[in-house]
């Protein structure tokens, strides 16, 4: 079975990667703690190819790597890349956001997910987006999820993030439409 070192150093994400790839023939591990990788990256896509590559080289495995984030309209696409980082946490993000916002009436956003698979030799083999549409709420909603899953809403289901099922969440969610895309691609590669 090859291996698929997942660019993180958090095991909750390889917990929510093997969900996503489930039935493919591949061993997910974490990469070596040692390894830090900077998003140095201008975007979600750059900042994935960056951490496939180096964690590919640097194990001489196959490698993972996704960057995802928030972009709000009326904030010019912002957090954007530094959706993570745009406080300590997730409550301090989501206040900074709605306090950004306002009164504004425009509350468009849009999550982006960002796949790229590396080679051994760090050369990126595959590469994909996904993106899931909708709105910022004036105040969060529900209790599932984590990071600004409380004010992102979906018109077309009626729910935030935070109050879906995991399982509509993982069907519709950015992240979900990114591996949608990646699972043939990656099965063909299993195949070569």
């Amino acid at each position: 079975m090859p291996i698929l070192v997942v660019a993180t150093q958090n095991p909750g994400k390889v917990k929510e990667m093997q969900a996503y790839l489930q039935g493919l023939d591949w061993e997910l591990v974490l990469m070596p703690a040692e390894l830090e990788i900077a998003e140095t990256g201008e975007t979600f896509l750059a900042n994935a190819c960056l951490k496939a590559s180096q964690a590919a080289m640097a194990t001489g495995e196959w490698a993972i790597a996704d960057d995802s984030g928030l972009e709000v309209v009326a904030l010019d696409g912002g957090p954007g890349i530094f959706s993570a980082r745009y406080g300590k946490t997730d409550s301090e993000r989501i206040q900074r956001l709605l306090d950004e916002l306002g009164d504004e009436l425009n509350r468009e956003a849009q999550f982006v997910c960002a796949i790229a698979v590396a080679r051994p030799d760090g050369a990126i083999a595959l590469q994909t987006e996904g993106v899931c549409a909708g709105e910022i709420l004036k105040a969060p909603r529900g209790q599932g999820g984590f990071g600004y899953d409380p004010i992102f809403y979906l018109p077309n289901q009626g729910l935030s993030f935070a109050e879906m099922s995991p399982d509509l969440k993982h069907q519709i969610s950015h992240r979900g439409v990114a591996f949608q895309a990646l699972l043939p691609q990656l099965l063909r590669l299993q195949l070569d």
